[in-house]
């Protein structure tokens, strides 16, 4: 894992799974990182789910709901927003979301 300008390179974009999820360690934080390939973009979020209590996220599956793309936490379900970390379910409940990105072929997250 290198660090440019805040940037941190976490994997190659080939160690990604395509409209899914995986979870790397960054910064001692585990991130959720979501490859959605029709859209060649990722995602990053915070692998932990508030309500379970457990580092699941990255197991959850990607959905749409209106124009927000989200992940269902697999343990209850709650919906969360892969661009900003907002609940759907629940406004009151929010997770870390960190803009990330696909640089010659690494994926980068700004943390």
């Amino acid at each position: 894992m290198t660090t440019e300008n805040n940037w941190t390179a976490v994997c190659g974009q080939n160690d990604l799974i395509s409209d899914s999820g995986i979870c790397a360690l960054v910064n001692d934080t585990q991130v959720a990182l979501f490859y959605l390939k029709k859209e060649q973009a990722v995602y990053a979020i915070a692998n932990h789910d508030p309500f379970s209590q457990a580092n699941v996220l990255s197991r959850g599956l990607i959905g749409s709901k209106g124009d927000d793309l989200f992940v269902a936490s697999p343990v209850y379900k709650q919906h969360f927003c892969l661009k900003t970390g907002r609940c759907l379910d629940d406004e009151n409940t929010r997770i870390q979301a960190w803009p990330a990105r696909i640089e010659n072929g690494r994926v980068e997250v700004l943390i």
